[in-house]
């Protein structure tokens, strides 16, 4: 029975471990670190943005409708981004060379980083949907301040309106410093 006993308390311990690694940064955490390449195949890390206020945002993939408007108005904002301190970051489970075309057909000058294998995903506990046996990274969002804290986390996004909401809430929290 003891022994019973101790396997249920091991694998109820061993289940909420792995759903506290999976849950995203909270609003006030410290941002989880990465490193994954862009576009371009450079290797791009958080820590490479210190004293720069990120927007790093999951979507599920290149060449669809609401991504495609996501990151159009992300482009279309991307000067009052630059005005306030602040880069944006795209992340999809999509390969460098599908970023590399869809920044090219799109016109889009900010960084998109490829996570085929879900590690930063994972990292920030943005789930995967698999819709036909096709995975696809949820869309989900993080300000994330220039020391490295989660400032705020947008855990359903809508593509339309997104990049408005974003900048409102950075405004809101430069005028707060």
């Amino acid at each position: 029975m003891k022994l019973l006993v101790l396997f249920f308390l091991t694998f109820a311990l061993a289940s909420m471990l792995a759903l506290a690694a999976d849950a995203p940064p909270a609003a006030g955490s410290n941002a989880p670190t990465f490193s994954l390449p862009n576009q371009e195949g450079a290797q791009v890390s958080l820590d490479q943005f210190k004293g720069k206020w990120v927007v790093l945002y999951f979507y599920p993939k290149d060449f669809t409708g609401g991504c495609t408007i996501e990151a159009h108005n992300f482009q279309r904002d991307l000067d009052k981004y630059t005005a306030k301190n602040a880069a944006i970051l795209g992340v999809s489970l999509d390969t460098v060379e599908s970023h590399k075309s869809f920044c090219t057909k799109e016109g889009l000058n900010f960084k998109l980083l490829a996570d085929p294998n879900h590690v930063v995903i994972d990292k920030y506990g943005v789930p995967i949907q698999d819709y036909n046996g096709t995975k696809f990274a949820s869309r989900v969002s993080f300000l994330i301040d220039p020391t490295g804290v989660v400032r705020k986390v947008y855990p359903k996004v809508s593509p339309q309106g997104h990049s408005e909401e974003v900048l409102a809430d950075l405004e809101q929290l430069q005028a707060a410093k």
